[in-house]
């Protein structure tokens, strides 16, 4: 039943298969279940295969989707501004006037350059930060993903928690092959949500470290808030170093509120990266950074550039977006559907005996199965039982509530109370189902 279920999207992957490598045009796209799979449309919460299956959707595209599918303000906007051209390889006033919004927004946006994706905005920041402090190094932190180019391509992924090695002295094990030997030597790797091991580290390392770079909540792995103090500290350890507090906000930003995680923690980064929800879906990001910092931009000592910057479309996206939620102000609605699903979670894992671990913060959800504590860091997402973990999600997709494989869970400004009801019961169902098994 579910071969016939998705069969149109198998003989689509079979045909991509000829001309795409793997068939995907993104490594993530591979383990949908019950294999990549093609899309048709997508409208609010709501996303529809080329089966004609439809699911409840809780990956808004990795994140992006904000305003979810097919918002008709965004799609307006980036229609109507399209028709006066596409892209100018120059300076447009939509493009001052959403870098104004932002400057008024978020605490960190002094300045900013705009970029086309969170991974190219991150290298930007470390480039920012070797020029202004005369340093080479970065500090990050294990499980954090800041991008998939070379130097942060390390310490995602693991063959064994064993092989994490020691907490003091981590082994950062590569994610792709084909990386460079040099590439493993630009950083340090440390465990999230431990100051002390931030404290003894820039002890004997803080001459050679630019930059300290962290999302503010570990959203790829866990979904986990960090330690009371922990990003003060880092604050603190930064000023005290002359080193950059860098915030990867690529998830956090304009999900966690409008003017970031920053705000929501009350701790002001040197510089962040904003992307992902920023444009509900089409190509834009933004490095904002205190204005001493971007001076080594706007001075040109670091040189940043790209052809398909802030090109119309992207841009009219990112304004609409911006127009819309502070317009409706969803956020408080999105954190109270956040709670309603973790509680809804937990009740059903508890009254159909699973050891789910639920964590999270707002429209923000991780689940996972362990007999272990609340995750902390890394190394306990590690612990996880990812079989488990693969029954629940799959099961949820073939009953019509699509949930990355990771265990995260995405909520939007679209998303109802009708929503989370519905996958509620479609949780139980899956829950009693394994339990059969």
């Amino acid at each position: 039943m579910t071969t016939e279920k998705y069969q149109k999207s198998a003989d689509l992957l079979a045909r991509a298969k000829n001309v795409l490598a793997g068939g995907v045009s993104s490594e993530f796209r591979k383990y949908n279940h019950p294999h990549a799979l093609f899309y048709s449309h997508g409208s609010g919460s709501r996303i529809y295969d080329v089966d004609g299956n439809e699911y409840r959707d809780f990956t808004l595209s990795q994140g992006p989707l904000i305003l979810g599918h097919s918002h008709p303000e965004v799609l307006k906007a980036v229609h109507d501004y399209s028709s006066k051209g596409q892209l100018f390889a120059g300076q447009h006033i939509m493009e001052l006037e959403l870098a104004e919004k932002l400057q008024e927004l978020i605490p960190s946006a002094e300045m900013m350059r705009f970029c086309l994706d969170g991974s190219e905005a991150v290298q930007t920041a470390f480039r920012v930060a070797r020029s202004k402090t005369g340093k080479s190094k970065f500090l990050r932190f294990e499980g954090h993903y800041h991008g998939w180019l070379d130097n942060v391509c390390f310490g995602i992924s693991t063959p064994s928690p064993e092989a994490l090695g020691p907490r003091k002295a981590p082994t950062p094990s590569p994610w792709s092959q084909g990386l460079p030997p040099d590439a493993i030597n630009e950083f340090h790797l440390l465990p999230w949500n431990d100051l002390d091991l931030v404290k003894a580290k820039l002890a004997e390392s803080h001459h050679e470290i630019a930059a300290i770079i962290t999302e503010p909540i570990m959203c790829n792995n866990g979904c986990i808030v960090p330690k009371e103090g922990f990003l003060q500290g880092l604050r603190e350890l930064c000023d005290e170093y002359n080193i950059a507090l860098i915030f990867d906000e690529v998830i956090t930003g304009f999900r966690i509120g409008l003017k970031g995680a920053q705000t929501y923690f009350g701790i002001t980064p040197d510089m962040s990266i904003f992307a992902k929800a920023i444009g509900s879906g089409y190509p834009i990001s933004a490095i904002v950074g205190k204005k001493e910092w971007m001076e080594e931009i706007s001075s040109a000592r670091v040189i940043h550039a790209g052809t398909m910057n802030t090109a119309n479309p992207t841009v009219a996206a990112a304004m609409a977006t911006v127009s819309v939620l502070e317009r409706e102000d969803p956020y408080a609605k999105m954190f109270e559907l956040g709670d309603q699903l973790r509680a809804g979670l937990k009740e059903i894992a508890q009254k159909t005996g699973h050891n789910m671990i639920v964590s999270g913060i707002g429209p923000i959800i991780h689940t996972g199965f362990s007999d272990g504590e609340a995750l902390s860091e890394f190394r306990d997402v590690l612990k996880l039982d990812k079989a488990k973990l693969g029954q629940f999600i799959s099961g949820l997709h073939d009953d019509g509530v699509r949930v990355i494989g990771r265990g995260l869970w995405y909520l939007s400004a679209v998303h109802t109370e009708e929503d989370i009801l519905f996958a509620l019961k479609s949780v139980e169902k899956v829950l009693m189902k394994m339990n059969e098994k």
